[in-house]
């Protein structure tokens, strides 16, 4: 974002760098997300009738969906997208490299007020009106049928803040909104490899990897948190929701058995910025419980009494096996093609699905995603980062479960 002569120091200090590499343009997913049968960039299927893992009670039952790895990155695995903020954490709007405008202007008013920036009523749509459209990858022999559930919690600790130290190092409010953290206690945007592992955590098993997503708020109540009013300057307001369960489950490959992801391997899915980037690398899954034969990426489900709504986040599980980080953080570990199989010079590791469920209200603009404020908290831009920071006999033990078919 360019800053205008005369713009309010407050509002300098929130402009973010864009995006290095733009996604490539593409059709933006009408009401319905149809992962495979119709693939189109950045769509991957949901699971089975996964009706509400982890039950809230911050164990972590086991998600028992089908396996379903995604199709392709049809971004061409470029760009960042991810929670990328200010690098220097200073007021570099005019280093908005991509060009566009980041929000800053149209985020606050003269007096600080948050103006609207999203979303809007258009962006909600009855999960019962949208046709089932999920479709899977078919298991042939030699494919890996098992999985390994890691027990985090729902983030009842309150672990929260805006920062990414994957896109983001050494930056405070690298994100400019806020994360639900489980997993590793330290993380923030000052971790390293060796911080995450002399860390606690709230994993079973001594799984000291960390995990998080943006937070989801309901929007007509109070944020009474301690960065309330750095979320309020960033225009993401409300009172912050606790998920009702969250499930992190490690599936296998319906095409090989897979092999162990190396300590310290960075992942990302999702582009945080697939408004402005187009929808090349978004991978937003949105149903509701009891619905999930039919996902929405572009629209915010509204789930009928009794069913929550849900988030259903699959990462990338095509490793090269030499790398834990690339440059864009994507090109180091891809998605499956849309067979399942991984491309060529990759391995199949286990692949992360983190499956998010809520308690709202059934009712256009009740709820909404943090996002930086210029992608009007929609939904395709919804997205999660991981560090892989188990010890290696834990993982070992994983992979043996899903190369076994067993489900741990």
């Amino acid at each position: 974002m360019r800053r205008e002569k005369g713009m309010a120091a407050l509002v300098a200090a929130l402009s973010v760098i864009a995006v290095g590499a733009q996604a490539p343009a593409g059709a933006m997913a009408a009401t319905a997300f149809a992962p495979i049968s119709a693939p189109s960039p950045g769509q991957s299927g949901a699971p089975d009738q996964d009706e509400s893992p982890d039950q809230g009670d911050g164990t972590g039952d086991q998600n028992t969906g089908d396996q379903n790895t995604g199709d392709q990155n049809g971004g061409d695995q470029n760009g960042d997208g991810q929670d990328d903020g200010d690098q220097n954490g200073d007021q570099n709007g005019d280093q908005n490299d991509g060009g566009e405008d980041t929000g800053g202007e149209d985020n606050a008013g003269d007096g600080g007020e948050v103006l609207d920036n999203g979303p809007d009523e258009d962006d909600f749509v009855d999960i019962r009106s949208v046709q089932p459209n999920v479709d899977r990858p078919r298991f042939r022999r030699g494919g890996s049928r098992g999985s390994f559930t890691s027990r985090c919690g729902r983030n009842e600790n309150g672990h929260f803040n805006s920062d990414n130290f994957i896109v983001a190092p050494g930056v405070a409010n690298g994100a400019h909104h806020t994360h639900d953290y489980v997993g590793n206690l330290s993380t923030d945007g000052f971790s390293t490899d060796e911080s995450l592992a002399a860390a606690g955590t709230t994993c079973a098993r001594g799984d000291r990897s960390t995990y998080f997503w943006p937070v989801l708020r309901l929007r007509g109540q109070e944020d009474t948190t301690p960065q309330a009013e750095q979320s309020a300057r960033d225009g993401n307001v409300g009172r912050i929701l606790t998920p009702a369960s969250v499930s992190l489950r490690f599936q296998g490959n319906p095409r090989s058995r897979v092999t162990a992801m190396p300590r310290f391997l960075r992942v990302i899915t999702g582009d945080a910025k697939s408004v402005t980037n187009g929808p090349g690398n978004a991978r937003a899954q949105w149903t509701c419980t009891g619905f999930t034969d039919r996902v929405l990426t572009d629209k915010y489900p509204l789930c009928p009494d009794g069913s929550r709504v849900m988030r259903i986040l699959d990462f990338p599980s095509c490793w090269d096996g030499e790398n834990v980080d690339s440059a864009n953080h994507r090109t180091h570990i891809v998605f499956p093609e849309e067979n399942g199989e991984c491309p060529d010079g990759t391995r199949a590791v286990p692949q992360l699905r983190m499956t998010i469920t809520y308690n709202v209200p059934n009712e256009p603009l009740a709820f909404a995603l943090d996002s930086f404020p210029e992608e009007r908290h929609a939904p395709i831009t919804d997205h999660a980062d991981f560090e892989n920071v188990m010890p290696d006999r834990l993982m070992r033990f994983a992979v043996d479960c899903i190369n076994q078919g067993r489900n741990c």
